[in-house]
């Protein structure tokens, strides 16, 4: 009879802990140096893993089509891609122009 009720105490604690500290679970613990061209091409989107609170390591999260990629932040190319989406991803947002408000004038009639 113990049994379920301990199993349910600790599944009810390590819910109230994955709420409590979300990015816990989700530091890298590995990084790596290199990494190859055809994995930067395909990047879609990126995090910077800094090395303060829960997570013990900096790093550069590469996402690439629902997985993911650690590697180190000095890493040269990693930095020339990083720049490169963020510009992209800067442009790609829609510029709205504002339209002119005209002011419509009524002609007077002028009496002859």
């Amino acid at each position: 009879m113990t049994c379920p009720f301990i199993s349910v105490l600790f599944l009810t604690l390590l819910l109230f802990l994955l709420a409590l500290f979300p990015g816990a679970f989700n530091c890298c613990t590995k990084i790596s140096d290199e990494i190859p061209k055809r994995i930067l091409r395909k990047v879609e989107m990126f995090d910077i893993q800094k090395a303060d609170g829960l997570c013990r390591l900096e790093a550069v999260i590469l996402y690439i089509e629902s997985r993911k990629f650690c590697v180190s932040p000095q890493n040269r190319k990693v930095k020339r891609m990083m720049k490169k989406l963020k510009h992209k991803m800067h442009r790609s947002k829609p510029h709205v122009r504002k339209q002119r408000r005209t002011r419509i004038t009524k002609k007077k009639e002028q009496k002859q």
